[in-house]
């Protein structure tokens, strides 16, 4: 059993333009000390996609690279990048306040997009397993068509 703070954080499915209403959504429960990158991949695994691709969180929602607070996993890898890495930034550093919203923005060349918000924060329950996807809507888009 894992009890900490646990940060309920929903990732929904979204194009360019933030268009979210009736897309897919997933709500996932992240131990507070997760990194980005655990949550990336936990989004990722929630709508049946591979983690093969770079990618980044970012506060500019509709144009990534007018972010102020952006966190890139080329940062892991050793390559240039103007952000930190995903994987020393943990969530509850990156999501500080409820309703702070993060674009999550996977394979910069298929251009997926998934708009991140915390919902809620949770004290003293405990969970067999974190993360956990505790409330999935609606289906998945194909990662690589059929």
């Amino acid at each position: 059993m894992v009890a900490a703070d646990v940060y309920h954080i929903k990732a929904t499915w979204t194009d360019r333009y933030l268009r979210i209403r009736s897309n897919p959504y997933r709500i996932i429960a992240i131990d507070h000390n997760s990194s980005l990158y655990d949550l990336a991949e936990a989004i990722l695994k929630s709508f049946h996609f591979a983690l093969d691709h770079c990618f980044g969180f970012y506060d500019n929602l509709k144009n990534i690279y007018d972010s102020w607070e952006g966190y890139e996993y080329f940062t892991d890898l050793g390559e240039e990048s103007g952000f930190p890495g995903v994987i020393e930034a943990t969530v509850d550093t990156v999501y500080k306040q409820l309703k702070k919203r993060m674009l999550f923005y996977f394979d910069y060349g298929d251009d997926w997009r998934f708009l991140t918000q915390l919902v809620k924060i949770v004290t003293g329950e405990s969970y067999n397993e974190l993360p956990v996807v505790i409330k999935s809507v609606g289906g998945y888009p194909l990662q690589y068509g059929e």
